[in-house]
């Protein structure tokens, strides 16, 4: 039944290997079970309430995208927009969180309309290959770059700028864990991502003793209950102020974006593409993490959004949503058991998102790179995601460039409609973004 669900047959896989997929994809996004309680516990949120919430919208929005959209994507609070919500909406704009969480409700709702109401596509299919390659790239740097810094192997400068971090116990023992890991992928062992994940842990416990690293600790137990305090929380009609229609804009385009070029790039690096050419149920996957996104906002947690993460589950051979469904119902435990978390160090899924990375730049042999019209928007959406940390960016300036090399080239035929919709609300997210920053 669970074969024929998700026509596994057809996709050339079995449950053996989406469940291993699965599990794949969730260890390489469960950090975000403690990490963004950190973060929004910044804006006043309570931290046990917050992780309550980063657990359910994780369960309910990866388990709504397998069963519907049929896309092996991980959907959860995402951590650049986590940032957004805190720093700048909170801390810097001041607006309470309540009302904050309320402009998220609305940012999820116009999202889904959105997907709802173009029955024709025009959003989904109006973005050029050249660009969707120019995501895929781009996502892959930058989970390569998330995977050198957490092992240290890479550190920022006195001066700004990126560079090595010298050999320690934790960039040895990433390397270790990158080689074997390396080696298990290049002889095609299945299951290579989990046990590279499973020895990179075990090199790091044992590190401890040998090299002095940091000792993992339960002290505060094993078991914690969930806090569902947040629950309902969300100030729906403050929210629709007209002083906060801008941020409202800002979540609504971030979501959108984000969500976007995660679906593209890993369908893209992914081969999961339909008869058309384009990636596999897009219109349903951004329609689920739209979902997705109205349940954050009422869980209490700030937008969820499509992980670039996934990408694991797909290099692990992950095919169809099953892979999300195992991934949304492996979060459910940490209700209770999220102190468990503390014992997996973030230093084992490095080496899996750096192998990633290399994965996910499958789609730079399209390339034709003697077109300079469709080569620098590309290099503009793959380069600056990994350099100014953000997909966002990546999208806005390859709009843009897209957009603007065409027009000014007398291509003017070449860019359809909704690329000039997007080069426009690239321009306006760009402002205000700019004015939340200053």
């Amino acid at each position: 039944m669970i074969s024929r669900g998700f026509d596994l047959y057809n996709n050339g896989t079995d449950i053996k290997t989406e469940v291993l997929a699965g599990a794949t994809a969730f260890l390489a996004t469960m950090y975000i079970i403690l990490v963004n309680p950190a973060v929004l516990s910044e804006a006043g949120l309570p931290f046990g309430a917050v992780l309550t919430a980063t657990v359910l919208v994780s369960a309910f929005s990866s388990i709504l995208m397998g069963l519907y959209a049929k896309n092996p994507i991980v959907v959860a609070p995402g951590m650049s927009i986590n940032y957004l919500f805190v720093y700048t909406v909170v801390e810097v704009e001041g607006v309470p969180w309540d009302k904050a969480l309320g402009c998220v409700f609305w940012a999820g709702v116009i999202f889904l309309l959105l997907t709802v109401f173009d029955r024709r596509k025009i959003i989904l299919e109006g973005v050029p290959p050249m660009l969707r390659y120019g995501f895929a790239g781009g996502i892959g740097l930058f989970i390569a770059s998330l995977g050198f810094q957490s092992a240290g192997f890479v550190v920022p400068l006195e001066s700004g700028v990126l560079g090595w971090g010298k050999i320690s116990a934790t960039t040895l023992t990433f390397l270790a864990g990158f080689i074997f890991t390396a080696v298990l992928m290049v002889r095609r062992v299945r299951g290579s991502l989990i046990l590279g994940i499973a020895a990179t842990a075990l090199l790091a416990w044992g590190a401890e003793t040998f090299l002095g690293m940091e000792e993992p600790s339960l002290a505060g137990g094993w078991w914690s209950a969930p806090d569902f305090s947040l629950l309902l929380q969300l100030d729906l009609l403050g929210s629709l102020s007209l002083s906060l229609w801008p941020v409202i804009f800002v979540f609504l385009l971030s979501c959108l974006f984000d969500s976007l070029a995660t679906c593209v790039g890993v369908c893209e690096a992914g081969n999961l593409i339909d008869e058309e050419g384009d990636p596999r149920n897009l219109d349903k996957s951004l329609r689920a993490n739209a979902l997705g996104v109205v349940a954050s906002a009422a869980f209490g947690t700030s937008p969820s959004t499509c992980f670039v993460e996934s990408a694991a589950g797909v290099q692990e051979g992950g095919r169809t949503g099953l892979v999300a469904v195992v991934a949304g119902i492996l979060f459910l435990p940490f209700l209770f058991l999220s102190p468990l978390l503390s014992l997996v160090p973030t230093l084992a899924t490095a080496p899996i998102l750096v192998l990633v990375g290399v994965f996910m730049l499958k789609p730079l042999i399209y390339v034709r790179w003697e077109r300079f019209d469709d080569a620098i928007p590309f290099f503009m959406a793959m380069f600056l995601m990994p350099l100014t940390y953000s997909i966002t960016q990546g999208i806005i300036w390859g709009c843009l460039s897209w957009t603007v090399l065409k027009a000014a080239c007398g291509k003017r035929g070449q860019v359809p409609l909704v690329m000039w919709a997007m080069a426009l609300l690239s321009l306006l997210l760009l402002i205000d973004l700019e004015r939340f920053v200053h």
